[in-house]
């Protein structure tokens, strides 16, 4: 029986696919990417997706590979394996590197395609390599950290869609009690300690979890807020004259990360406030901006794709308006394409 996706994924919306096909192990993913017909959609946790309300038009890969091979500090994860449980295991055997990623949902193999970061933390840190199947060569490839292309919620696996297959992921991590440097200022005032100051692993693991509950992000059946695909833009990075234009245009100092390469990280929220749009804009229906955070576009139970993606839209619209700044989706978009000034195209 082929699943409609909206069951597999945490936004609860979307059609069915064309085609279905559950892979359980490497040997079974590798076979099934291979004989899919385009298009392909390669799924684990469903975390970071959004699907057209009529399906996907093609072939979804359903990985569910599990597994942990440990070797001292150093993990080899398969793709399939879910990411929470992964955190809290290391946290609790006293393992450093991912304790500020906890809470987070989604598979293991999603986290270097997206380069997944909160508080921050981003998995390119602690990852030695990636196994990946490269559809155009038609092998298997050991790729290393310094290959993987990372950069801020990206890499080169999410640069080139379409042609990698995340089997497994190695991470090499710190064995101490205690955690990385904190660097995020509020998880640092959550945890008493000073920006640089280190935490116990589990005090840490706590303190982002209550973070990201108090934000909604953290899946919870009994919080609508959390029904969303996390956050939903990315935070803007600019050069530091655009970034001294946008602060004059918002009238007030904005949020500011510098970034290695001399450019300024700001706030989307910040930004999406400023323009108009509280907690919990839309429609308490059908879609709606959660009402704890700004970030995330949550599906409030009688909702489509359809209404989400105008609401986006309407959002990065009203932004780029306000301070010229065009919002970029952090989610997949699966059967639809994400257009800012016209209707998405399936």
């Amino acid at each position: 029986m082929i699943p409609a996706l909206a069951e597999l994924t945490t936004l609860r919306l979307g059609g069915p696919p064309a085609r279905y096909v559950q892979a359980a192990d490497e040997a079974a993913i590798i076979a099934a990417v291979r004989a899919a017909d385009e298009p392909l959609l390669v799924l684990a946790g469903g975390s970071n997706l959004v699907v057209a309300d009529a399906g996907f038009p093609g072939t979804v890969v359903h990985i569910t590979s599990r597994g942990v091979r440990a070797d001292g500090n150093v993990l080899e994860v398969a793709a399939g394996e879910p990411w929470d449980p992964l955190v809290e295991r290391c946290v609790a055997e006293g393992h450093a590197g991912f304790e500020c990623l906890s809470g987070i949902p989604g598979s293991v193999g999603a986290t270097p395609i997206q380069n997944v970061g909160a508080y921050g933390q981003e998995v390119a840190e602690t990852i030695v390599s990636v196994r990946t199947y490269d559809r155009k060569l038609g092998t298997v490839l050991e790729v290393g950290a310094d290959e993987c292309g990372f950069s801020y919620r990206s890499s080169a696996f999410k640069r080139t869609p379409g042609r990698w297959v995340v089997l497994a992921v190695t991470f090499e991590l710190e064995p101490r009690p205690d955690s990385k440097p904190v660097r995020y200022g509020e998880l640092a005032r959550a945890l008493g300690i000073a920006e640089g100051g280190r935490a116990p692993l589990a005090d840490v693991r706590a303190a982002v979890l209550a973070l990201r509950r108090r934000k909604g992000m953290v899946i919870d059946p009994d919080d609508p807020d959390s029904v969303s695909a996390g956050s939903f833009f990315t935070n803007p990075v600019v050069d530091p004259a655009a970034f001294a234009e946008l602060e004059l245009r918002a009238g007030e100092r904005l949020p500011r990360f510098p970034q290695p390469d001399g450019r300024v990280k700001t706030s989307a929220a910040r930004l999406i406030e400023r323009a108009g749009f509280a907690r919990g804009y839309g429609d308490p229906r059908t879609v709606a901006i959660s009402h704890k955070h700004t970030l995330a576009l949550t599906n409030r139970g009688n909702g489509t794709t359809a209404q989400l993606v105008a609401l986006a839209r309407e959002i990065a619209t009203g932004v780029r308006e306000a301070f010229g700044v065009e919002l970029v989706p952090e989610p997949v978009f699966a059967g639809l394409e994400w257009s800012l000034d016209g209707q998405p195209s399936r």
